[in-house]
């Protein structure tokens, strides 16, 4: 989802983790809480997270991590390097 506003990309955030909610037969407050990383949602909220998985859905797909789908294997790729900055 694209945003114009910080009050709007809250908005889609909020609508988002309320479908996955749903779906997962939780509260929303569980499912943020312990589904979404906060990396996740600061990265969108600041307006890089479309970016950001493009390029590591590209550079995982390199790797050719076994079993994992192209979204798992971007996600995966996006927190490590995350935590590899958080490190050093």
């Amino acid at each position: 989802m694209s945003f114009e506003t910080k009050k709007q990309a809250k908005a889609n955030v909020k609508t988002a983790i309320g479908a996955v909610a749903k779906m997962l037969g939780n509260t929303p407050a569980v499912c943020r809480k312990c589904y979404v990383h906060p990396a996740v949602l600061e990265t969108y909220l600041n307006g890089t997270l479309l970016e950001g998985l493009k390029s590591k859905t590209e550079k995982t797909l390199a790797e050719k991590l076994d079993d994992l789908n192209a979204e798992e294997a971007a996600v995966l790729t996006f927190l490590r390097d995350r935590l590899a900055r958080k490190a050093a």
